[in-house]
């Protein structure tokens, strides 16, 4: 291993995560940001079921998206506009599973006379549990910092509330929506739900799924052929977000991050990737747009592999929007990404 990397060199590369930057593009128009009178108006928490509500509920609905284009969905909170949004409109989607920490209290924020319905897309998906990256950040955890946490108990617990509450949001992987066999799922979901907020046009909206539906289908099958072909079946990501997707279809994640995009990777963890990289003779490590691929590159380079996209789907940036690109066709990219890595 010592070929591969020094001790100074991993240590280097796990303080990189420190300064990595989020890549926030502009807000792009891939969702109106207003309430439409006279059509059953839809929030949306994030992209996946923006598009899913868009393309089932056709002309009778208006979807507001929550989460601006290009944002990290971890990253995300709501602001007191979205809170006014929201409290208007019939129905709100979200993907739950842990995603969006912020549901309850947003919830919580709506006036109480509000008679919208929520709904979780998630539901129905069997889910993936466990967290690695909570038990290396308690097992890191020094004496200096128990002490500390001894001595400020009360005072440290009210002010971390909400970290407390999102790290044990992330005892599940949240990222469902990445395997087409959930998509259908969560397809579903959102049809079931738009049915129940407005039964009047139930007859359109079931057409509208089984054409969306076809589309899924047919990516779920392409995927399970074309991955079933492949000899290799490991892959390195840069974030723990392909779990569902590497379950699905056969495959083995080792990712760098862990479940939140912004977890840190310890000197060890990475010099354990490096050396799993060079046993199963992986040739790509891939890394993801929303976050910098800095700590990919840097592993890449060592390791003297090489670095693809691997789309989590969180959203659509502005170029992507504009290319009229959708979740169907990040995913078909995303598969032969997937094919050039494992060939």
């Amino acid at each position: 291993m010592k070929n591969l990397f020094s001790s100074k060199k991993l240590t280097a590369m796990a303080a990189l995560l420190m300064s990595v930057v989020l890549v926030l593009s502009a807000c792009g128009s891939n969702s109106n940001s207003s309430i439409v009178e006279g059509k059953t108006n839809v929030v949306t928490s994030f992209y996946p079921l923006y598009y899913f509500a868009s393309e089932i509920g056709g002309e009778y609905v208006n979807v507001v998206n929550l989460i601006p284009a290009g944002v990290e969905p971890h990253d995300w909170t709501p602001k007191s506009q979205d809170l006014s949004t929201a409290s208007k409109a019939q129905l709100f989607l979200y993907n739950g599973a842990g995603l969006e920490g912020w549901t309850d209290s947003f919830l919580k924020g709506l006036p109480n006379d509000q008679t919208i319905i929520t709904a979780e897309m998630s539901k129905g998906v069997e889910l993936i549990q466990g967290n690695p990256e909570e038990e290396h950040d308690h097992s890191a955890e020094t004496a200096e910092e128990h002490a500390d946490h001894e001595e400020h108990g009360d005072e440290a617990e009210g002010a971390a509330a909400d970290e407390h509450d999102h790290e044990h949001a992330l005892d599940v992987d949240p990222h469902t929506w990445v395997s087409p066999k959930s998509a259908i799922i969560m397809a579903e979901n959102v049809k079931n739900s738009l049915i129940q907020v407005d039964s009047a046009h139930k007859t359109e909206y079931e057409a509208n799924y089984e054409a969306l539906h076809s589309k899924l289908a047919a990516l779920d099958a392409k995927f399970e052929q074309e991955l079933s072909k492949t000899t290799m079946k490991d892959i390195v990501v840069s974030h723990q977000a392909f779990g569902y997707l590497a379950r699905d279809y056969g495959l083995t994640q080792t990712a760098i991050m862990g479940l939140s995009a912004d977890a840190e990777p310890r000197a060890q963890d990475l010099l354990n990737i490096a050396k799993y990289v060079k046993e199963k003779g992986i040739r790509y490590i891939f890394f993801e747009e929303l976050v910098s691929p800095a700590l990919a590159d840097t592993l890449a380079s060592e390791a003297k592999v090489d670095t693809l996209m691997l789309n989590p789907v969180e959203g659509l940036t502005p170029e992507q929007e504009k290319n009229g690109d959708t979740y169907i066709t990040l995913m078909e990219a995303n598969l032969q990404n997937l094919l050039k890595a494992l060939k």
